[in-house]
């Protein structure tokens, strides 16, 4: 079987060591074999985006443009293809795979045009005959570590933003999912990007990542993953001799309020969504859902019923609801806390068993859990699965407390027909994303994401408010 190489310099790089990667949905299908780079690789990727820079930071911004818009032309025109890929190697289903490569091609068109639109200010001074000018360049070589559950869209959102800002980029994508980065990287490299501008290693954190975190060379990491990893990321970040900018996009435990007057179909649906759809592996995933007594049985009841409609099968089959876990290790996690809640006390309402399949693959079944307390670790862990809590509370007032009482803060969510209450929750949830009448996961590409507390740190990732991760801003005085 080929191996699929590292991108560094411009060049493939022939893979001293290698690894499959493996389809969830069929463990015996190899998806293929992707190189794994060592620490003196990593080195090399960081020298060529080093010697890129000074050109490609004071390039024209209609090459940029172009670049881009190839990059973004190609993925839409080839989202099947690529979406089947991403549903092979993460276990989304194929529409869910297609809509995420869809959504790359999205964010590298944004981007195409942000590269022309790259403004400045000019002030008076408080000085006579003194000009002051604002203006924004590159902050260098960004360094970017992704995550396995958006094997495309995530590094489309890194990377589109970087290049169109004049910034060189290393990317390490996850370990377990590197065939749609590699598939990404080959478009960006067929689409005239300088040699070094862009530099793709693959392979394990543990061999690579701390080259990247640490190397003196590197000026910005952008990191998507767990709690743990991103604190040692931004620890690294502040105290490197050269203090690095840092970006941290770092999980969630979503709350999806449901009131009283809320329409119950939308509630269920919303609900369903958020916690099950994409297997639960969404840092935005709704898991938390917090529901008034006076619709609580009612709730309880349609969501149950909503979740036997639920199809869980092989990603690529047709009717598929739910794919497969990713991994042995991520359904091992899923088991271990649904055996906790059990044994918290928590009340197994639905689901929560291992399933099997046409195909051995890492199938589970959503599981609901009710009577549960703020105090369970089901409540307050981010399980990363497709593991809801619904949490009883007597009012608007308990439920906007008990939404707000956790250490994250990335997404929430409020069914409710009245206009009162969604536009407080709005303003009170503690989350940086909120969402009424709708699941809690669900993000379009030109606007800002991003959380709160635990779940996010530095700059917003997306739209327009990229730019104040990617650029560094100069003011310049100039005598009339």
């Amino acid at each position: 079987m080929t191996v699929h190489q590292n991108f560094i310099g411009g060049e493939w790089i022939p893979a001293g060591n290698a690894a499959p990667n493996i389809n969830p949905s069929d463990v015996t299908d190899v998806v293929g074999e992707y190189a794994r780079a060592s620490r003196a690789e990593a080195d090399a990727a960081i020298a060529a985006a080093k010697a890129a820079f000074p050109a490609w930071a004071r390039s024209n911004p209609h090459e940029r443009y172009e670049i881009l818009m190839r990059v973004s032309t190609e993925i839409l025109a080839r989202k099947e293809e690529l979406g089947r890929l991403l549903a092979r190697e993460e276990g989304k289903t194929l529409a869910d795979g297609i809509g995420e490569v869809t959504r790359a091609g999205q964010i590298f068109g944004y981007f195409a045009g942000e590269a022309v639109r790259i403004a400045g200010e000019k002030f008076a001074s408080t000085r006579p005959g003194i000009e002051v000018d604002v203006t924004r360049e590159p902050v260098g070589i960004v360094a970017m570590i992704t995550p396995w559950n958006f094997p495309i869209a995530i590094p489309a959102w890194k990377i589109a933003p970087a290049l169109a800002y004049g910034n060189c980029v290393v990317i390490k994508p996850a370990d377990l999912v590197p065939g749609c980065a590699w598939a990404l990287a080959d478009i960006i490299a067929r689409a005239g990007v300088p040699k070094g501008v862009f530099n793709l290693v693959m392979g394990r954190g543990s061999e690579i990542g701390d080259v990247l975190l640490n190397h003196d060379d590197v000026a910005a990491i952008s990191f998507t993953g767990s709690v743990g990893t991103g604190r040692k990321v931004a620890q690294a970040a502040v105290t490197a001799p050269v203090m690095k900018k840092v970006q941290l996009e770092m999980g969630g435990k979503s709350p999806l309020v449901i009131l009283d007057d809320a329409d119950l179909a939308v509630a269920v649906e919303a609900a369903a969504n958020g916690a099950f759809y994409q297997t639960g592996q969404r840092c935005t995933a709704g898991t938390r859902l917090v529901v008034t007594e006076g619709i609580h049985d009612r709730f309880v009841e349609g969501l149950v019923e909503r979740m036997k409609q639920l199809v869980v099968d092989d990603a690529l089959k047709p009717g598929t609801n739910i794919g497969p876990v990713v991994d042995q290790n991520q359904l091992d996690q899923d088991l271990r806390y649904i055996a906790i809640g059990q044994k918290e006390g928590a009340r197994l309402a639905w689901g929560g068993e291992r399933l099997n399949r046409d195909k051995q693959g890492f199938y589970l079944q959503p599981a609901l859990f009710t009577e549960c307390s703020t105090d369970m670790q089901i409540v307050r862990e981010e399980i990363f699965g497709p593991v809801a809590a619904v949490l009883r509370v007597k009012d608007y007032d308990e439920a906007l407390k008990v939404a707000n009482d956790t250490t994250f803060g990335l997404s929430s969510g409020i069914c409710t027909t009245s206009l009162k209450h969604a536009t407080h929750f709005k303003r009170n949830s503690d989350a940086g994303m909120v969402n009424v009448n709708l699941p809690t996961a669900g993000v379009d590409y030109h606007v800002p994401f991003g959380g709160r507390k635990g779940s996010s740190y530095g700059p917003r990732e997306q739209g327009h408010y990229a730019i104040e991760f990617y650029t560094t801003v100069k003011t310049s005085y100039t005598l009339a």
